[in-house]
């Protein structure tokens, strides 16, 4: 069995990209990306983290978040709201792909592919080019022609504080920089 290896840095700023199982399209409706802000807002109570830029797409998301001085445990967040988003989203009728021996041997569902794609920020430079793929995303995967027109990203929070012109985006900020689009994360 692979070993994925973490890197864990206190205090570090992240870029995550969380897929959905088989990439069921499960955020099309509102419900459901309620479902995941309720878990997010409350795993962030429970411990804090920042979001710094987020995009949702039907069937993954992009996330950049900077954790508090000291602490590194970005997987165990990540594995609550993934729990918490599972239980109110089967609750509510929500369909889940086929479990596999493996995911039943585990008690797993087959809501979220097992893993994520994780990156280490390592400087402004970097994170600004995280935060640019994150708001290009949905232009990227042909959900519509302007950044603007999405509604599920954090982009408009930028717009709002002055770090994009409601314009921007006109063509790839980010071009050859593929990797948080991994078909299975790690």
């Amino acid at each position: 069995m692979p070993e994925y290896i973490r890197n864990y840095v206190p205090g570090g700023t992240y870029f995550f990209t969380l897929v959905s199982f088989d990439r069921m399209p499960i955020w099309r409706e509102e419900p459901v990306r309620k479902f995941l802000r309720v878990a997010m807002n409350s795993e962030r109570q429970k411990r804090h983290f920042n979001t710094i830029a987020i995009v949702l797409l039907p069937d993954h998301f992009h996330v950049v978040w900077a954790l508090p001085r000291g602490d590194s445990d970005y997987s165990q967040r990540l594995r609550s709201i993934k729990s918490e988003f599972t239980e109110e989203y089967l609750k509510a009728g929500g369909i889940e792909g086929h479990r596999n021996r493996s995911r039943r041997n585990k008690n797993e569902r087959a809501v979220w592919q097992r893993r994520f794609w994780e990156h280490t920020v390592r400087d402004e430079k970097d994170l600004g080019r995280c935060v640019d793929y994150i708001h290009w995303n949905p232009v990227k995967h042909g959900y519509v022609n302007r950044v603007r027109d999405w509604p599920h990203s954090s982009f408009h929070r930028f717009v709002r504080e002055g770090h994009y012109d409601i314009n921007w985006g006109s063509s790839d900020p980010t071009p050859g920089y593929d990797d948080p689009e991994w078909g299975e994360a790690v």
